[in-house]
């Protein structure tokens, strides 16, 4: 299965009537429509968000950022990601919305206060936004092709796709890592119906 796409000829004969689709072929199929992702790698001290449109399979940055709060009291630094995405989703009216899962952290402290973070930008979507969670090892894989991918590479692959040359801070990029994620995957939704999947 793994070699199946590599070995699949664009110019090769058109598989017989209930014969598998090759895996490439998936890549033409119409994504549904133009739709505009609000992608969030959500952290207490900074939060990283980037909105992309994703038309006809073509992909385009809109905007990128980090939401940085000064630090103090966590209660504060919750306020102030919830103000700031509630202005974002404001700003940008996208349509659907992506946020990397929590990971299991070793230090329970960190993965609480991250999961708070999280927490607070999820309760300021709007409830007829849909949310799309996805585990950082699949987003590395969707934008590297590699599940463990350094930082450094997950920016250098998220520049490459959207076609850009921006300086991008690295909350910023796996923000947008997650948005470009959530619509690869969106171009399989109706290859995944198709089968049955």
């Amino acid at each position: 299965m793994r070699s199946s796409w590599r070995a699949y000829k664009p110019g090769a004969t058109t598989p017989a009537a209930g014969s598998a689709t090759p895996v490439a072929a998936v890549m033409r199929i119409s994504p549904g429509g133009s739709r505009r992702i609000l992608g969030l790698d959500p952290g207490s001290l900074r939060t990283g968000f980037g909105v992309i449109d994703c038309r006809s399979g073509d992909l385009s940055i809109v905007a990128q950022g980090c939401i940085a709060t000064s630090g103090g009291p966590l209660a504060d630094r919750l306020r102030v990601i919830h103000a700031k995405v509630v202005e974002l989703v404001e700003q940008h009216r996208p349509e659907e919305i992506a946020v990397e899962r929590v990971f299991l952290s070793k230090n329970a402290d960190s993965a609480l206060k991250l999961g708070q973070a999280r927490g607070a930008a999820l309760a300021a979507i709007p409830a007829a936004l849909g949310v799309h969670e996805y585990a950082p090892r699949a987003i590395k894989l969707a934008v590297v092709g590699i599940g463990g991918a350094q930082k450094t590479q997950v920016a250098h692959m998220v520049k490459q796709l959207l076609r850009i040359d921006l300086r991008l801070a690295a909350d910023a990029a796996d923000a947008l890592a997650v948005a470009i994620c959530h619509a690869h995957s969106r171009r399989l939704e109706p290859f995944l119906r198709g089968v049955g999947a």
